[in-house]
């Protein structure tokens, strides 16, 4: 009588994967990621398992990651159950002091609480806090100026309560991380007058991973990542090259302020940013432990 004793091919190709994952595990342990992980990218409760489940898994294998979390989608729906009228400039929301209060009370609570607790039934340990905890972050108010269209005259234009980092301080971050806990953080900071400002996600997520140093920044979106005019995946660019097709009209709309959240992070300091498609199982994972990559990643080069 035979006996095959050859491997199960299933668990030849995990063992294989992991074999492959080995020298970006070892090239990454003690470093940090910071993840910007978007309000489009939550809606579904499946891909918010295996968002979770990867944060996990990146902790345990000696990476530090940080989760900066959006909110917008959540943001507009509760400022419409309450008839609150939201506008925006630049893609940024018009922030009055109700709507301060409302985003703060979104970001703040069901939604990092949520994230939190997923990453809880992952195996992992969160904490939540937003930027106004422990003054980790200070941000001062947004300018911004419009053209008029009659006139041609730029004119300031008021956007409220919404802020951009100023200062950060990475000792709340350090001291949660090195507890062998995760920070996942509300984009809410405190000015130096004392209010409570709105900042953009991707904003934040950026200025936090320039004052960690970190090793790579995820942007989770719900696009592939950078496409060229045929809709093919852009999978490397540099600063320079962003700019020549910024120009030339293939990186335009929601895709630019992302990019420029990208360039000003590797030109302070990050090593690599990264957007790619929160909505695919595990895109994080293959971006950080295989050769071939998820998104797009964006590089000094």
């Amino acid at each position: 009588m035979s006996t095959d004793h050859s491997p199960d091919p299933l668990l030849l190709t995990k063992a294989e994967t992991l074999v492959e994952a080995l020298p970006y595990m070892q090239r990454y342990a003690g470093e940090t990621f910071v993840v910007k992980y978007g309000g489009h990218a939550m809606g579904d409760p499946e891909a918010a398992r295996d968002f979770a489940e990867d944060i996990v898994l990146l902790k345990a294998v000696g990476i530090n990651p940080v989760v900066v979390h959006g909110g917008g989608p959540q943001i507009g729906k509760m400022l419409k159950t309450l008839g609150v009228e939201s506008s925006f400039v630049d893609g940024l929301r018009v922030t009055d002091a109700e709507t301060a209060r409302v985003a703060e009370m979104v970001l703040c609570g069901s939604i990092n609480k949520e994230i939190v607790s997923w990453i809880a039934q992952a195996g992992g340990r969160a904490v939540g806090l937003s930027g106004k905890d422990g003054r980790m972050v200070v941000a001062e108010k947004v300018r911004r100026t419009q053209r008029d269209p009659d006139s041609n005259i730029e004119k300031a234009v008021d956007l409220g309560f919404v802020g951009e980092p100023a200062d950060i301080d990475r000792r709340v971050i350090d001291t949660i991380s090195k507890a062998g806990m995760i920070p996942v953080v509300a984009p809410i900071a405190i000015g130096e007058d004392g209010h409570t400002y709105n900042v953009n996600a991707d904003t934040m997520a950026g200025a936090i991973a320039i004052a960690l140093g970190a090793a790579r920044l995820f942007l989770l979106t719900d696009v592939a990542g950078v496409l060229d005019k045929e809709k093919k995946l852009i999978r490397d660019l540099t600063p320079r090259q962003i700019t020549a097709l910024r120009e030339d009209g293939t990186i335009q709309g929601g895709m630019i302020p992302k990019l420029e959240t990208c360039v000003h992070a590797v030109e302070g300091g990050v090593d690599a940013a990264v957007i790619l498609d929160g909505r695919v199982p595990h895109a994080m994972l293959i971006e950080a432990f295989t050769r071939r990559g998820a998104g797009t990643l964006i590089g000094m080069g």
